[in-house]
């Protein structure tokens, strides 16, 4: 898959609280459909599909332990929308860093005025 395909497959798995709440049960340790089921009021079928996208977004892997196929998280494409995510880090900071700027404008103005109001017309205060 190519990389923006799989960022695609990722942010759309991602999408879907039951899907973001399986990866946070993995990220504590492998575990079976059955394991991954149990929390939901869902049927095992129903988890399976959610694993199949996980699966096609290389977020969840399936080993074979014997008899049991354990699902566990893969990292690698968090680490890449994260990176992709991070990109945009700058321009936010840029933003904020902007709009702080024009707090502190609107907030001097503001006090320039307020002072202004307080003064009597012969100049003196109070």
């Amino acid at each position: 898959m190519a990389s923006t395909e799989l960022l695609d497959a990722t942010f759309a798995a991602l999408a879907d609280p039951t899907r973001r709440a399986i990866l946070a049960r993995l990220a504590a340790g492998e575990a079976s459909v059955t394991e991954l089921a149990e929390p939901f009021a869902m049927s095992q079928p129903a988890i399976s599909k959610h694993l199949k996208v996980l699966e096609r977004a290389g977020l969840v892997s399936r080993g074979r332990d014997a008899q049991r196929r354990p699902c566990r998280l893969e990292a690698r494409p968090l680490r890449e929308a994260t990176a992709w995510l991070a990109d945009y880090r700058g321009y936010w900071a840029e933003s904020y860093q902007r709009l702080d700027a024009l707090l502190d404008e609107i907030q001097a103005v503001n006090q320039t005025d307020t002072a202004g109001r307080h003064s009597h017309p012969d100049g003196s205060r109070g």
